[in-house]
């Protein structure tokens, strides 16, 4: 494995639908793909998925609103 770190955020507002296309997006290339394109800088860039991973889905509420974490790790 490279000792470069290949950092990828994103984040946008959108509707629950929209939200809702793009899991399923990310979820159809995990499984015909075994990986993920993301975009980092205008750049493509493929992620290779193993097939084992840890799946971890985390609920936190509270005054400030609520929120859904999805994990990934391997």
């Amino acid at each position: 494995m490279s000792d470069d770190i290949e950092y990828v955020e994103t984040e946008a507002e959108l509707s629950r639908e929209d939200a809702a296309r793009r899991l399923h997006a990310l979820a159809d290339q995990l499984a015909s793909r075994n990986g993920l394109d993301l975009e980092r800088e205008g750049k493509a860039i493929f992620v290779k998925v193993p097939d084992t991973v840890r799946l971890s889905i985390e609920f936190e509420s509270g005054d400030d609103g609520s929120e859904i974490e999805i994990e990934i790790s391997w």
